[in-house]
C-alpha cells in the first residue's frame, strides 16, 4: 500500500494535473494507493499570507486577491469538469472562498493578525486544492473522495509550526480508514485526496505544520497506515548529488539512508525537510522522491540502510549566508561548565545553532547561526560571560558574516580513508580558505565554513573530486589568438574529444580575447569558433553569437575581473601574447589562486623582483605557473633544469643557441651568398619578424638566456646580460626595412671576412649564449669541428648543460626552438599538466 504526496508545482497547472491522472491510473499505482496528499496550487500559500497582511493593514485589496484565487481554481475546474460535476465543484468553490473572505473581513475589522488566524487563512489553499482534485479524479473514472485531515492529525498549539502528536493522530487515522473499509463492505475503498500541511490542535483550532508540512502529512499517514512506501512527487528526479542550480553536472542518487538524507537536508538540500522523515524513520517505512513531470524515472529511495554505492560520499549540500560567532580566550581553558553556560544562554534567547566546533586546546569555540540570530547570539554570549570579559579572561564575542557551510555527506566515510584529505585538497587547490571545520561523531558528515562567494566554486570542486573521479576539467581563459594562440585553439579543437574519451581531461574555453575584443561564455565555447568571434566583424548568424554571453572591446582589467568574479573551479589563465601589460597582471592572477600558462617572456625577463614574486608565490602557495615555452618553444629545457635541481645536481655551465632566426642564418652562412641575401631569404621563409632587426638585435635570445640564468638561481637583471651586437649601428638607424637591407649590404664584406677567417681554421660561426658563474653573455663565436652547435639544421635550437653529474659528457637538448605548431603544442601540454595536478 502506498501513500503519495504531490507538491505545489505538481498541482499548479493543467499539464501537472494530467500527469497526476496518468500516475494514479498506471499499473504501479492504480490498485496500491490508499491516500494522496496534495499541497495548495503553486503560489497560493504565499498569496494567502499576503492577503492576511493586507487585511490586518486595512488594505481592502485582499478581497480581489481572494477572487483571483477563486478564478484560478474555477479555470482549472472548467478544464476537466462539465455538467453537474462542474456545477457542484463551482458551488463548493464559491462557498469556500466566501468563508475565506469572511475570515479576512474579521482580521480587517480587528486590524490584528495572530498566528492562529494566519494558520486558518493558510488552510484554505490545501482545502481548495484537495477538494477540486478529488472531483477531477472522479470525473476521470477514479473512485476518489476529499479528505480534510484536520480532524485526524492532531498537534500542539504552536501555530505556524505546530508539532504533531503521534499518540493522538495515529489512532484517529487508523480508525477513519478502518471505517471506510466497513462502509464499503469489502468493496473498493475510495482513494482519499487529503489536505497536506494542515492539522488541528486538541481544541480543534486549525494549525499548520510549518516548512515541509505537506511532506510531513504524507509521512504521518504512511506511518499510521503501515504503508509499504511514501512517495513524494515534486519537480526534480530525486535527491541529487548537489544543488543543480550551482553544480550543473549533479546527478540523481538512487538510494540514500535516513541519516544521510537528514544531514543533506539540514545543510540546505531543498528536496525534503528533516522533520518529514521522522515518522517514516521511526516505522522503517521507505520514502521515495519522484518527478511528476518524469514519472518513468525511479527517483531516490530514502531507506533505513542504503547500499554502499559507487562513491565514497553520497552527496554535497550547502547553506548560504550564515554567520559565525566565535568566543575565545585563555580563561576558557579548563573552565568547568563553560559549554553549558554558553549554549544555555543561547537557548534562552531562542537562538538556533547550525554548527559547532571547538579547538582541542579549549581556547576557542565557534558556532554558526543564521544572520538574523547573529546579534542576539553575540549579546547572549557577551552578557553570560560579562565578568570574564571584563577581567580579560575571555575576549568579546567575534561575529563574522557573509559565510557559507559546505557539507560532504556519506555513510561510507566511516570506513574510507582519505575522504577529508580529498575534500580539503579540492578546496585548497582552488584557493578556497576554510574558516571552520566540523565533523559529527557519526562520521557521515564533514562540514567546512567558507566565504559565501566561494560556495558554488567549492561545491563544484568537491563534486568533481568525488563524483567525476578520473575526469579532470580545466576552465580556460585565453588572451591572444595570433599565430601561437590561434594554433593553440586549432590544436585544442582537434584533440579535445581524444583528451576527454581516452585521458578523462576536459578543457572548457570560458573566455578569450585578442588586442581588440573579448568574449565570454560560462558554459564554454567551441575553440573552432573563437577566431571568427574575435574578428573585426564577427558573423551575426550561424549560431556563434547566440551562445556567447558577451562580445565587447578588450579591457584587460575587465577581462581579469570577469575571470575572477566567475570564480569557477579549476580555472587556468593562458597568455599567448607578447604584451608587457598582460604580464603585469600575473601577480594579481596568481594571488587569486588561478594557475598561469604562458609562452610570453616579458614577466620572467622583466625585473628580478617581479620574477621572484611570481615564482615564489607559485612555489609557496602551490599555484602552478608554467612557462616552459618561454625558452626553446616545446623543448623540455626549463623542466629539465628544475628536475636537475630537485634531484640535487648543480648546473655549472649552459651554452645555447636560443634564436631560431639566428640559428637558420648562421647554419646556412657558408659564403655561397652574401650575408644580406641570406637574411632576405630568412625573411621570405618566415623565419624572421617583418622587420628582421627585431631578431638580429638578439634581444629575444638575451631574454631567454636571462630566464635560464634565473632558473639556475642567478640573481641577474636584464641590464647585466652581455650582448655582442650582430649588426652595425647604421642598420638600426635605417628608416625602413628596405633601407635596412641597403645598409646591411654595406657590411657584407665585413661578415664575409669574419666567416672566411673562421673557415680557414676549420671553424663555423654561431651566435651562442653562455651562462656561467653568475653571468650571462651572448656572442658570435667560431665553433670548431665536433662542436654540438655545428649539428644544427635550419632553425633548430640547442642547449648544452654541464652539471656536476653531466661534467664529462654534457646533456644536450636539441630540436625546433620556434614555430607556431611546436610552441602552441608546448603551451597545450602545460594546460594538460594543470589538469593533471587536479587529481
Amino acid at each position: 500500500m502506498l501513500v503519495l504526496k504531490f507538491g505545489g508545482t505538481s498541482v499548479g497547472s493543467q499539464e501537472a494535473i494530467k500527469k497526476i491522472l496518468g500516475i494514479l491510473k498506471d499499473g504501479e499505482h492504480r490498485d496500491r494507493t490508499r491516500a494522496v496528499v496534495v499541497s495548495a496550487f503553486s503560489g497560493v500559500t504565499d498569496s494567502l499570507i499576503g492577503m492576511c497582511r493586507k487585511a490586518a493593514a486595512g488594505d481592502p485589496s485582499y478581497s480581489g486577491a481572494a477572487e483571483a484565487i477563486r478564478d484560478r481554481h474555477r479555470e482549472m475546474a472548467g478544464a476537466f469538469l462539465a455538467g453537474e460535476a462542474l456545477e457542484s465543484a463551482l458551488e463548493s468553490l464559491e462557498a469556500t472562498v466566501a468563508d475565506l473572505i469572511r475570515v479576512l473581513d474579521g482580521i480587517s475589522v480587528l486590524r490584528e493578525l495572530s498566528p492562529r488566524s494566519q494558520d486558518l487563512v493558510m488552510s484554505f489553499g490545501e482545502r481548495l486544492s484537495a477538494d477540486l482534485i478529488a472531483r477531477i479524479l472522479c470525473a476521470e473514472g477514479l473512485q476518489a473522495a476529499f479528505l480534510d485531515t484536520r480532524p485526524l492529525i492532531k498537534t500542539d498549539n504552536m501555530f505556524g509550526k505546530a508539532h504533531f502528536l503521534a499518540g493522538e493522530s495515529f489512532p484517529r487515522i487508523r480508525s477513519f480508514f478502518d471505517s471506510l473499509a466497513v462502509k464499503t463492505q469489502g468493496g473498493k475503498i475510495p482513494l482519499q485526496i487529503a489536505t497536506g500541511f494542515i492539522a488541528s490542535a486538541m481544541d480543534d483550532s486549525t494549525t499548520t505544520l510549518g516548512r515541509g508540512g505537506s511532506d510531513l502529512s504524507a509521512a504521518i499517514l504512511g506511518a499510521a497506515l503501515d504503508a509499504e512506501e511514501v512517495e513524494i512527487w515534486t519537480d526534480v528526479d530525486g535527491i541529487l548529488t548537489a544543488d543543480p542550480r550551482l553544480v550543473k553536472n549533479a546527478f540523481r542518487i538512487e538510494s540514500i539512508s535516513y541519516e544521510e538524507a537528514m544531514e543533506l537536508s539540514h545543510f540546505g538540500a531543498k528536496v525534503i525537510y528533516p522533520p518529514t522523515i521522522r515518522p517514516a524513520l521511526e516505522k522503517g517505512i521507505p520514502i521515495r522522491i519522484r518527478n511528476t513531470f518524469n514519472p518513468s524515472c525511479p527517483g531516490t529511495g530514502i531507506v533505513k540502510e542504503a547500499g554502499d554505492g559507487s562513491y565514497p560520499i553520497r552527496g554535497i549540500s550547502s547553506m548560504g549566508n550564515i554567520t559565525l560567532v566565535r568566543v575565545q580566550g585563555s580563561g576558557m581553558v579548563g573552565m568547568t561548565g563553560f559549554s553549558a553556560r554558553l549554549f544555555g544562554a543561547l537557548a534562552r534567547r531562542g537562538v538556533n545553532i547550525i554548527l559547532i566546533t571547538q579547538s582541542s586546546s579549549e581556547y576557542s569555540v565557534c558556532f554558526a547561526v543564521v544572520p538574523s540570530d547573529a546579534e542576539a547570539a553575540g549579546e547572549a554570549a557577551g552578557e553570560e560571560f560579562a565578568r570574564e570579559i571584563a577581567a580579560g579572561a575571555i575576549d568579546p564575542p567575534i561575529i563574522e558574516g557573509d559565510l557559507s557551510i559546505i557539507a560532504v555527506v556519506g555513510s561510507r566515510m566511516k570506513h574510507s580513508s582519505g575522504v577529508s584529505g580529498k575534500v580539503f585538497h579540492a578546496l585548497g587547490r582552488n584557493g578556497i580558505n576554510v574558516v571552520a571545520i566540523a565533523q559529527g561523531s557519526s562520521e557521515i558528515n564533514i562540514s567546512a565554513v567558507v566565504s559565501r562567494q566561494d560556495e558554488a566554486k567549492g561545491l563544484n570542486a568537491i563534486h568533481e573530486a568525488f563524483f567525476l573521479s578520473g575526469v579532470r576539467s580545466v576552465n580556460l581563459f585565453l588572451l591572444g589568438n595570433g599565430l601561437i594562440g590561434g594554433t593553440l585553439l586549432d590544436q585544442i579543437a582537434g584533440h579535445q574529444e581524444i583528451l576527454a574519451d581516452e585521458y578523462k581531461i576536459r578543457i572548457r574555453l570560458i573566455g578569450a580575447g585578442n588586442s581588440k575584443k573579448m568574449v565570454f561564455c560560462p558554459q564554454g565555447v567551441d575553440p573552432k569558433n573563437v577566431k571568427a568571434l574575435l574578428r573585426e566583424d564577427p558573423p551575426g548568424s550561424g549560431g556563434l553569437k547566440e551562445i556567447i554571453e558577451t562580445i565587447e572591446p578588450l579591457d584587460l582589467g575587465v577581462f581579469i575581473g570577469r575571470m575572477k568574479s566567475l570564480n569557477l573551479p579549476n580555472t587556468c589563465f593562458c597568455d599567448c601574447t607578447a604584451s608587457d601589460d598582460v604580464a603585469g597582471w600575473y601577480a594579481d592572477i596568481l594571488q587569486s589562486s588561478i594557475p598561469i600558462v604562458t609562452p610570453n617572456k616579458r614577466a620572467n625577463a622583466g625585473s628580478l623582483g617581479y620574477y621572484k614574486t611570481l615564482t615564489g608565490f607559485s612555489r609557496n602557495r602551490g599555484i602552478p605557473y608554467l612557462y616552459e615555452t618561454t625558452v626553446c618553444a616545446g623543448l623540455p629545457v626549463i623542466s629539465t633544469l628544475r628536475d636537475l635541481a630537485l634531484s640535487g645536481d648543480k648546473v655549472r655551465r649552459i651554452e645555447a643557441v636560443l634564436s631560431g632566426t639566428l640559428s637558420y642564418i648562421f647554419n646556412n652562412y657558408d659564403g655561397s651568398r652574401p650575408f644580406s641575401a641570406l637574411v632576405r631569404e630568412a625573411k621570405a621563409k618566415g623565419y624572421t619578424e617583418p622587420d628582421p632587426r627585431d631578431d638580429l638585435n638578439a634581444m629575444d635570445a638575451a631574454r631567454k638566456a636571462l630566464i635560464l640564468a634565473r632558473e639556475c638561481g642567478m640573481s641577474l637583471e636584464f641590464s647585466a646580460v652581455s650582448i655582442e651586437p650582430i649588426l652595425p649601428p647604421g642598420c638600426f638607424k635605417a628608416g625602413s626595412v628596405e633601407a635596412f637591407f641597403r645598409e646591411l649590404e654595406k657590411s657584407d664584406a665585413d661578415f664575409e671576412k669574419r666567416r672566411s677567417e673562421a673557415a680557414a681554421e676549420g671553424r663555423s660561426l654561431r651566435y651562442v649564449a653562455v651562462i656561467e658563474e653568475g653571468q650571462a653573455a651572448l656572442s658570435l663565436r667560431a665553433e670548431e669541428p665536433g662542436s654540438p652547435f655545428l649539428s644544427l639544421v635550419d632553425s633548430d635550437n640547442i642547449v648544452v648543460i654541464t652539471t656536476d653529474r653531466y661534467s664529462n659528457l654534457p646533456m644536450v637538448i636539441k630540436g625546433p626552438g620556434a614555430g607556431a605548431q611546436v610552441t602552441a603544442g608546448g603551451v597545450f601540454a602545460d594546460i594538460v599538466r594543470i589538469a593533471r595536478t587536479l587529481v
